[in-house]
């Protein structure tokens, strides 16, 4: 091996040692950042005005229902029928008309007896970072309860605190491994995307516009 080539392959090297270092230091701050932070007791709960429901597809590419959508769904509406909360703030992605988060989480948040007068319609949370910065800047919320599955609450509470967003996660029920591994896998590297954005890139929403108030 030439002197060139070992000088590439120690390069190579480090450069792959500091990314493996970004990675876990990501995640263990995401992961710290939540601490105290997320609650899977419905009873244990704070009391909030508003909870942000994270949008995902209502299907998988089988057909079959989403557990993530299924169980996201009943944890708002468990928040809503307890008294928790007052008001529902569904945000997701709405790419196309063939394609609306919002409106599915609607009609199933409807059939589950929460009413229609008490939910709102985030069409434009394409990311994780989208939803909570639009429920602060476009829908005046700056203290609610996120509803999602314990490691997306993780990130979106990082996000939701470098925002200065007083939240908290309900942690809707977990989904087996042998259907989540590729989700939680995808997670650990989108914890990444979330500290680029919040403390290098500043990334800001794809859209924001005018505000729109919530009727609580």
């Amino acid at each position: 091996m030439t002197t060139k080539i070992k000088k590439l392959a120690k390069i190579t090297g480090i450069g792959i040692l500091l990314i493996g270092i970004f990675i876990y230091f990501s995640n263990y701050l995401v992961e710290k950042s939540a601490e105290g932070r997320m609650f899977s007791n419905l009873q244990k709960v704070p009391s909030k005005k508003i909870a942000l429901v994270l949008g995902t597809s209502k299907r998988v590419s089988s057909g079959h229902i989403n557990l993530f959508f299924k169980y996201r769904v009943e944890a708002a509406a468990e928040l809503y029928h307890s008294g928790k909360v007052k008001h529902i703030l569904v945000s997701g992605d709405n790419g196309s008309q063939y394609y609306n988060e919002p409106m599915d989480m609607l009609e199933a948040l409807i059939k589950l007896g929460v009413p229609r007068s008490s939910i709102t319609l985030d069409y434009a949370g394409f990311r994780t970072l989208d939803s909570v910065i639009r429920c602060k800047e476009i829908f005046s919320q700056n203290d609610v309860i996120i509803v999602s599955q314990e490691f997306h609450n993780q990130r979106a509470l990082f996000i939701s605190h470098s925002q200065g967003i007083s939240a908290v996660g309900f942690n809707a029920r977990g989904v087996p491994k042998r259907y989540a591994l590729k989700t939680e896998i995808r997670e650990y590297f989108a914890r990444v995307a979330a500290v680029l954005d919040v403390y290098f890139l500043k990334t800001q929403p794809k859209y924001l516009g005018e505000k729109v108030a919530i009727p609580v």
